[in-house]
């Protein structure tokens, strides 16, 4: 299938717990990166240090209905902090949210009532930011936004540094609601528009600037932006080493982060530079546990070189402390346990890769407590990965379903499952079972759109393959409507030459051949052929049939080739003597459906 990647999920840090924000300081809760110990594919969305639903024995309800006749006792200017230190207090005893946002309520108002004419309150922002808290921690994520977006309204810049200190934290927490709604891109945006208020309030260099320029990279890492990530990155690696020691901590997570995306972008001698970097620093603080997590990346780094022993000797070091450390049933461990399954599968070694497997499914089926949905979830999905390889699609597609069940109640998890049901989705059609393949492409595509992601390659790629499955089911002009849309994602993401592209374009001109729009498939084949002569080399087996098919479409349509002249250079692929017609794209007979 064209372009279709297996989709893994990183490992997630912990629930967090109600974050009450606070004017005072200019840093928002952050956890450190989490991103480190997998190998990078698809990234999906992360959890950011934003409240998550507590495990109240409250349930979570809607707050009472206002009183038509306003309370006189919120027009007394000390019943807001009072209602507001409740609030805290409630948290932190322990009684639950649910008591806790009918005081932040109380005291949001109180705080509104009270303020001067035309003085904008802080008071009332800080009430604002913990009603959106509570809002969080009982997953009414919808109505944190709008209550964070007025808190965002209320600070004034220019009246001084507290104000700029809490329009930063309302943007920061905003950023940390929309990534939980799954609407990664609207997540950036306010984590950007926060960066530039903290610089404007502390200067470019102040090491807190650096925090945030890490968080909102670690955010463009899993939406793919990774040339903005870089940028980010190398920026925060400047602040530390001015403002931290040699081989600190801080230094380290940078360059972890950094060989992520080095990784990401193919450059795995820089990943490995960075991860070496890192590894020191941590021996040299006595990180034991985070040296075997680096190990297990150096592994990966290895593996994508087919350094194979190099790896081996990797993924062992990690092993070894993981087990030593943390327990023979440890996720950490069952996470070696698939790297090792994936190196022995690419080295033919098929009994080892399904032993390695089965003693990862053995921990992930009988989870140790502690162990998070998501981290089961996505060791699930990799396993899933390797059965598909060795055509066992039945057994990976049971691994899929249970993926997806553990995290269909989780918040923020919008896009992994819609990564999921992709993968699922080219399962099933590649065993034969297109209105099930079709069912899942539709809903990958439903929850891709409302997390924003309609302009992603990913997006371009599950409507491509949603189009192939709606032509086996003979709903030709649904399939043609997707493979449109597919192209116009395709060209703006990733041109009109990638591989991914052109499969679209032969996969529309033969839907268009087939609802009979011969001359738009004539259009569209002699565009691509076009392309390819002058710009990707004729040697490629999937030219021969493309010519062939044209050649049958202008035959019909009584027409010849509307052909330029060739440059001499295009016409020689230096590959071509490497290359058979095995290796061409496979095709339907007929019709020129590229799968």
């Amino acid at each position: 299938m064209p372009g279709l990647v297996s989709v893994k999920t990183p490992p997630d840090t912990p629930p967090p717990q109600i974050s009450l924000p606070s004017v005072s300081q200019i840093e928002t809760p952050r956890a450190e990166p989490a991103i480190l110990s997998t190998k990078p594919a698809m990234p999906l969305p992360k959890m950011p240090p934003s409240p998550s639903p507590s495990s109240s024995k409250f349930s979570p309800r809607k707050p009472p209905p206002e009183s038509t006749n306003p309370d006189p006792s919120l027009d007394n200017p000390d019943l807001g902090p009072f209602l507001l230190k409740l609030a805290r207090d409630t948290i932190s005893s322990g009684e639950g949210p649910a008591k806790a946002l009918d005081y932040a309520l109380r005291a949001s108002k109180s705080f509104e009532r009270c303020a001067v004419d035309g003085e904008p309150s802080l008071d009332l922002v800080m009430s604002l930011h913990v009603l959106a808290a509570i809002y969080c921690s009982l997953g009414r994520f919808d109505e944190a936004v709008p209550v964070l977006e007025r808190a965002i309204r209320v600070p004034e810049q220019t009246r001084g540094h507290e104000h700029a200190l809490a329009a930063f934290s309302g943007h920061m927490q905003l950023g940390d609601t929309y990534s939980m709604l799954g609407q990664v891109d609207r997540s950036i945006e306010c984590y950007e528009e926060g960066l530039k208020i903290q610089i404007g309030a502390l200067g470019e260099t102040d090491p807190r600037v650096g925090e945030t320029c890490r968080y909102l990279a670690e955010a463009q890492v899993q939406a793919m932006q990774f040339d903005k990530a870089e940028e980010l990155c190398k920026k925060t690696l400047e602040i530390h080493r001015v403002h931290s020691e040699p081989a600190s901590l801080e230094e380290a997570a940078d360059r972890r982060l950094m060989a992520l995306i080095c990784e990401a972008k193919g450059d795995y001698e820089s990943a490995l530079e960075h991860l070496v970097l890192a590894s020191m620093a941590m021996i040299a603080n006595g990180q034991d546990n985070e040296v075997a997590s680096i190990d297990l990346s150096i592994g990966n780094i290895y593996l994508s070189l087919s350094r194979f022993d190099e790896a081996i000797f990797s993924y062992q070091k990690a092993l070894t402390v993981f087990k030593s450390s943390k327990g023979e049933n440890h996720p950490s461990v069952a996470s070696v346990y698939v790297r090792l399954a994936e190196l022995y599968h690419k080295t033919g070694k098929l009994r080892e890769s399904k032993s390695y497997c089965e003693n990862a499914l053995r921990i992930y089926m009988k989870p140790v407590p502690g162990t998070t949905a998501e981290e089961i979830a996505g060791g699930l999905t990799e396993i899933s990965a390797i059965y598909e390889t060795v055509d066992e699609p039945e057994e990976a597609l049971k691994l899929l379903q249970k993926s997806m069940k553990l995290l269909e109640d989780k918040p923020g998890q919008q896009n992994t499952i819609a990564g999921i049901e992709a993968r699922t989705g080219v399962m099933l059609y590649m065993i034969g079972r297109f209105e099930e393949a079709r069912s899942s492409f539709e809903s990958a595509v439903v929850k891709l759109r409302a997390c924003g992601e309609r302009k992603s390659a990913f997006f371009g790629v599950v409507l491509n393959q949603m189009g192939l499955a709606c032509v086996q089911l003979f709903k030709i002009d649904e399939a043609a409507e997707l493979f449109e849309e597919a192209r116009s994602i395709l060209e703006l993401e990733c041109g009109p030459c990638h591989q991914d592209t052109l499969g679209v374009y032969s996969n529309l001109a033969a839907t268009y051949d087939a609802m009979g729009r011969v001359a738009d498939a004539i259009e569209i084949l002699e565009y691509v052929l076009k392309l390819r002569e002058e710009k990707l080399g004729i040697a490629n087996p999937d030219f021969e049939d493309e010519k062939s098919r044209l050649a049958e479409l202008l035959k019909e349509a009584g027409r010849a080739r509307n052909k330029k002249a060739m440059s001499l250079e295009n016409l020689i692929d230096p590959n071509s003597s490497k290359r058979t017609k095995k290796e061409g794209t496979k095709r339907w007979p007929g019709l020129g459906f590229r799968i």
